[in-house]
């Protein structure tokens, strides 16, 4: 099962961005959201931005994520 989880953009250089989820980056190409601007929230799956998600419906699944840390 794969799961594309929503991240922060945190800086773009060129065609790749440096995305964050609480404490943890990493580097994903940014090629499949042209459009995509620092601060916004993109679903990321193996390695790229797939697709830009309003601020309050990342924020909502990352809820959801953490709830179901929780429950572990």
């Amino acid at each position: 099962m794969c799961i594309a989880v929503p991240m922060k953009i945190v800086r773009i250089q060129g065609d790749r961005g440096l995305v964050e989820i609480g404490t943890t980056e990493r580097e994903v190409g940014l090629q499949l959201v042209p459009d995509v601007q620092e601060g916004d929230y993109v679903i990321v799956h193996a390695g790229f931005a797939i697709q830009v998600l309003d601020e309050k419906e990342a924020l909502e699944t990352l809820a959801l994520f953490k709830e179901m840390e929780n429950l572990d």
